[in-house]
């Protein structure tokens, strides 16, 4: 039987997680919150790129730029969209 989405996301949060964005980005960080929208919250977040980390802190994303969630433990939530 599949989870749903917000189920996963519930078990991921506290835990360290990747995000890709509608605009190439990828950041990772530690999952503060998440809600049905796929809006999250990230703690300790770094912007990565191939030769670098940018550091951000605590950022709030809107849902409708995650592409994807994923976390290295193998769990992912698909976004919407």
């Amino acid at each position: 039987m599949a989870v749903p989405p917000a189920q996963l996301l519930e078990r991921m949060v506290q835990q360290k997680v990747a995000l890709r964005l509608k605009d190439g980005r990828e950041l990772v960080g530690r999952l503060v919150a998440a809600d049905e929208h796929m809006n999250v919250v990230l703690d300790e977040a770094e912007e990565v790129q191939s030769d670098s980390r940018r550091r951000l802190g605590r950022v709030v994303l809107r849902g409708s730029n995650v592409v994807s969630l994923n976390a290295p433990g193998g769990a992912s939530a698909p976004s919407r969209g």
